[in-house]
């Protein structure tokens, strides 16, 4: 909504700017993996996030009109190796903390969590993000000295952010004094938002600390190679 709304990306544009998120995930999935075995599931767990969290701190830096390569993709390189760092070393701990027999049910709780999880931040933020893009636009509308009907108009399609159309019959200079302030409004929604995922992000990464185990991945014994009397 950033990119598309006060950026100005296309649907395209939007798409190609999140691939270096999903392909850092992808070319470091295998490797971060195996850092459990090697070093434990505590060191992944704990970096991991916060490296998540510096990349979320880079999105709350860039504002209407800025440059995808100084800021946006920055951010993106940092978060998606951040994120390889975190996900794959928590499922492997999930999958190696239950026997066989039960892996399914580790996976389905896994996945179900983590959809459960996605749903109530979409649902959460989106509370947050229409509080505070409210909140702001009506300080700055505030100061345009706009009629009470232009106000009411704007105010009755804020649900919509910075995708809400404007009156029709407003002239040049006050539909562009009226599309910055609604920029600026869900820049500073947006910025809100990143910051709660920088605080998430940590806390995530205290309670990997705090853990009392460090799990490290074991094969079963049943995959564990046999050593007979002799070779001993």
């Amino acid at each position: 909504m950033n990119l598309i709304q006060v950026q100005g990306y296309s649907a395209t544009s939007t798409g190609a700017a999140v691939l270096p998120l999903i392909l850092l995930i992808f070319a470091f999935s295998r490797w971060s993996g195996g850092l459990v075995a090697r070093y434990g599931a505590r060191g992944p767990l704990i970096i991991g996030p916060l490296i998540v969290a510096a990349g979320f701190a880079l999105f709350a830096i860039p504002s209407a009109g800025a440059s995808y390569w100084k800021t946006f993709f920055p951010a993106m390189i940092v978060l998606g190796f951040g994120m390889a760092v975190t996900v794959a070393p928590l499922t492997t701990v999930v999958m190696s903390s239950v026997d066989r027999d039960h892996a399914g049910a580790a996976s389905g709780i896994n996945n179900a969590v983590a959809r459960v999880a996605g749903v109530l931040a979409i649902a959460v933020f989106g509370i947050v993000m229409v509080s505070a893009f409210g909140f702001t636009l009506k300080h700055e509308l505030a100061n345009l000295g706009l009629s009470s009907d232009v106000l009411h108009e704007i105010q009755s399609k804020m649900i919509k952010l910075a995708g809400l159309e404007l009156p029709s019959n407003l002239d040049a200079r006050t539909s562009v004094a009226i599309r910055t302030a609604i920029n600026q409004a869900f820049v500073f929604g947006f910025r809100l938002i990143m910051l709660i995922c920088v605080g998430l992000a940590t806390a995530s990464g205290a309670v990997a600390w705090l853990f009392p185990v460090n799990l490290r991945f074991e094969r079963p014994a049943s995959d564990r190679p046999q050593v007979s009397a002799e070779t001993a």
